[in-house]
């Protein structure tokens, strides 16, 4: 008789073992990226140029409409929250529109609920209201147009502060009615510094190395570093390397070491069981290995430059034929036949 097993079974059996059922409860009960989130525009963390410039619009009570840009997790949403604190006190909610432009993206949207709240009189003493536009890039370009318009309309009693990942689309009239700033990924320092003193708040026992394979893992985003370190700590509060590689469906860099060596010296039936090996225990999908092989491609000093290059384009074919519908067994596959190919001395 077959019994169907969970590749993270193991982890489930470490927290019963353990005792953890009530600790997980109040691990999860929280999010620790909200809990942890930065109040003043001061506190934020790894954004030194920003910080400055923000902390100059803090401490005046004024600000233009502004632009922020970056990857995920680098600070954007923190930042304007921490803003609008700085400027309105506790009851900067009584001031503040926040939508999800991902979710609203249409004309009516921005003609219905963003010109209402813009044409209304601000609350108590303040000087003007905030509209808050995260993820403002996957707006409509009709949407932007009428956007454009309102930010004209309302300068007076309304400021906009627009999040992107692109900036680029982001329509020109409305990046030249704000003023821009850049976030870039966290410094790795940055993030290991900020998940020890989590850590250390939340009376977890962490080892170096697992705060290293968090960063390795985070790579600058330090939502993701926190997310990773909660979604840990939930099964065990002793924290060590292998819990933050099998909670986070990440393969550390030794198994995907592994992987590369079974195909320059075992041959593709070999590697191949290696690789579903890798799948299978860190629950990773053919996009997530591709990435992760990617990254740990140009640590291999077996391989020469030329072999780097024609095996990142095709681990880049491969990634585009999984997102477009490919079967993952057979891309998987034919990416194990070419490393093999390549690597066979």
């Amino acid at each position: 008789m077959l019994i169907a097993t969970c590749p993270h079974s193991s982890l489930f059996e470490r927290a019963k073992v353990h005792g953890r059922s009530t600790e997980v409860v109040t691990t999860m009960s929280e999010l620790w990226v909200e809990k942890h989130r930065p109040r003043t525009v001061t506190d934020i963390r790894g954004q030194r140029s920003v910080v400055e410039r923000l902390g100059v619009y803090a401490s005046k009570g004024e600000f233009p409409h502004l632009l922020f840009a970056g990857p995920p997790g680098t600070g954007k949403t923190t930042a304007a929250m921490a803003l609008a604190m700085d400027v309105f006190g506790e009851e900067f909610r009584r001031n503040l529109l926040e939508m999800n432009a991902s979710d609203e993206r249409k004309l009516e949207s921005i003609r219905s609920k963003v010109k209402q709240f813009a044409r209304t009189t601000p609350y108590g003493d303040a000087p003007f209201k905030v509209i808050f536009l995260d993820e403002a890039d996957a707006l409509t370009n009709d949407a932007q147009g009428a956007l454009r318009r309102i930010m004209e309309q309302f300068a007076e009693t309304c400021r906009f502060i627009l999040s992107c990942n692109y900036s680029s689309k982001i329509i020109e009239p409305i990046q030249s009615r704000c003023a821009v700033f850049r976030f870039r990924p966290l410094p790795d320092a940055e993030v290991q510094d900020q998940v020890a003193k989590v850590a250390a708040s939340e009376h977890l026992d962490i080892v170096d190395d697992a705060v290293e394979a968090i960063t390795r893992i985070a790579q600058g985003d330090l939502r993701k570093a926190l997310t990773t370190l909660q979604v840990a700590a939930a099964l065990d509060r002793t924290i060590d390397r292998g819990l933050i590689y099998e909670t986070s469906a990440t393969a550390p860099p030794e198994a995907l070491h592994g992987y590369l060596m079974a195909c320059k010296e075992d041959g593709f039936h070999a590697a191949r069981r290696r690789l579903r090996e890798l799948l299978d225990r860190y629950g990773l999908a053919g996009t997530d290995f591709v990435a992760q092989l990617h990254r740990n491609l140009y640590a291999a000093d077996f391989l020469d430059e030329p072999a780097k290059l024609r095996l990142t384009e095709r681990m880049a074919d491969v990634e585009f034929r999984l997102v477009e519908g490919g079967s993952e067994t057979v891309q998987l596959d034919a990416l194990t036949a070419r490393l093999v190919n390549e690597l066979d001395p």
